[in-house]
């Protein structure tokens, strides 16, 4: 059975996985669709729908950037106030 040490230490390592693929994920929302819809001829012309989505996406991940961030400070807060329980 996993101990409490054991199990916030594989969270904050799924944590810091989740942070680490966030650059992959701003590169698939990014590109994909421009890969997917670049032969479209009737989306040549079509800047703001564009725009909308690469605006959102950003947004998107600056915003699960800072959830996961907070997650993991929490994490390390609550470590360090059991650390400082303990001696």
């Amino acid at each position: 059975m996993a101990t409490d040490a054991q199990t916030r230490a594989h969270r904050r390592a799924r944590l810091a996985d989740a942070a680490r693929l966030l650059p992959f994920l701003g590169a698939v929302l990014f590109l994909v669709p421009d890969l997917v819809l670049s032969d479209d001829p009737a989306a040549a012309g079509a800047t703001a729908p564009w725009l909308t989505y690469l605006f959102a996406s950003w947004l998107g991940l600056i915003g699960l950037a800072l959830w996961i961030g907070r997650l993991h400070m929490r994490d390390l807060r609550d470590d360090a106030d059991r650390e400082s329980e303990a001696e």
